[in-house]
């Protein structure tokens, strides 16, 4: 059972935010703060789906030539790439180079750009502002019933690879859950 490490600031963070200089600042800076606009979830979303299988940090280490690479993740501009594109993209040793992955990323953005309402619309309507604190890592859920439903609703609009544990972590990443320990210093601070 691993609950919040305090560090050598004197602030408690939860435990994978300390295992290096890349992961705390995204604890302390950006996981968990909500995100409400189409792109910004969508940049998320495509990270989080090239991130299945992988370590986060290899993704945030190359989070800038992910960005490069696909237009600062435009949705208007990647949903115009064709098969010339996924090719530059599959030789770009800034990013990771999987074909899946790459063409999902594609999809979904002329997914996202077709769905009513908007990305950032349907996915806050999953929010679970209220679902209790975890105690240690061990309270996290790898997913939820409204991960489930966002996969489901996401992929009967034609998303490609996020099944509930990717909508799960975008969940988390984007402040539609507060999964910081109950006695981390970031816990409750997006409220």
């Amino acid at each position: 059972m691993s609950t919040a490490i305090r560090g050598d600031d004197g602030l408690a963070r939860c435990p994978w935010g300390m295992s290096t200089p890349d992961y705390v600042a995204y604890h302390d800076e950006e996981w968990g703060r909500p995100v409400t606009d189409d792109q910004g979830l969508y940049e998320r979303l495509c990270l989080e789906a090239f991130q299945s299988g992988l370590s986060w940090l290899t993704i945030l280490r190359k989070r800038e030539g992910f960005r490069a690479a696909f237009d600062d993740f435009d949705m208007a501009k990647v949903a115009g790439y064709g098969p010339d594109d996924v090719e530059r993209l599959l030789a770009d040793a800034g990013i990771v180079r999987n074909r899946a992955k790459i063409e999902a990323a594609v999809a979904n953005a002329r997914a996202a750009l077709d769905l009513a309402g908007g990305l950032a619309a349907t996915a806050w309507r999953y929010a679970d502002p209220d679902a209790p604190a975890p105690k240690s890592t061990a309270d996290v859920p790898a997913t939820t019933e409204g991960s489930k439903a966002l996969a489901k609703e996401l992929k009967k609009n034609g998303f490609r690879f996020v099944g509930p544990t990717t909508a799960y972590a975008l969940m988390q990443a984007c402040g539609l859950v507060d999964d910081h320990l109950a006695d981390c210093h970031r816990r409750g601070a997006y409220r």
